[in-house]
């Protein structure tokens, strides 16, 4: 099963800004929610993460060894990085939206973030056939291979809500990827009835 992991909550998401290649680290509950996710999730035999500190403080309670791998870092918004989505005026959406080539002021395309996400599923589908590996990484990028599993194009990161610390699942194990679970909080619900 591939087991793909959005990092937990930094001050930044919490107040809604666009976060990018800014390097922030978790707050106090998105440090919570890393724990709760490696006690929900089963004990992989990879885990795969993105280098930016929020995505490693996410992995570092599953108390595997990590590889780090850049294709799951997050969309480079450029200019964008840090700032709240009113920073953006509604012809910048719109032109993002209508096109996944599109690349804000010093940042990624859509299309980019897709082509190396698909290429670092590809390069886990076998292993993630037989036993589970983890990757903990962000919103588009997760998105993008979500995308891949469903054989769609990039635009459809735009009809998709991903949360902090969600989980989404994927079989790798037939002729093609079947999604399973997206923008799940099972695990959370279940730690939380443990703890009642």
């Amino acid at each position: 099963m591939l087991i793909l992991v959005r990092h937990g909550q930094t001050q930044a998401n919490r107040h809604g800004l666009m976060l990018g290649r800014a390097d922030p680290p978790l707050c106090a509950p998105g440090i919570e929610q890393a724990a709760v996710l490696a006690r929900g999730l089963p004990r992989p035999a990879r885990l795969v993460c993105s280098p930016l500190t929020r995505a490693r403080q996410t992995a570092a309670p599953f108390r595997v060894p990590v590889e780090i791998d850049d294709r799951w870092i997050e969309l480079d918004y450029g200019a964008l990085d840090g700032c709240p989505a009113a920073a953006l005026d509604a012809a910048g959406w719109q032109a993002w939206r209508d096109d996944p080539h599109h690349v804000p002021a010093g940042g990624e395309s859509l299309a980019a973030v897709g082509a190396r996400v698909r290429a670092a599923c590809a390069d886990l589908v076998a292993d993630a056939a037989v036993a589970d590996v983890v990757v903990v990484s962000h919103v588009s990028p997760i998105k993008a291979a979500i995308a891949w599993a469903l054989g769609v194009g990039d635009e459809v990161a735009w009809r998709m809500w991903l949360e902090d610390a969600a989980v989404c699942r994927i079989d790798t194990s037939g002729s093609s990827p079947r999604l399973l679970a997206f923008n799940d909080h099972a695990v959370h619900a279940a730690a939380l009835q443990a703890l009642r």
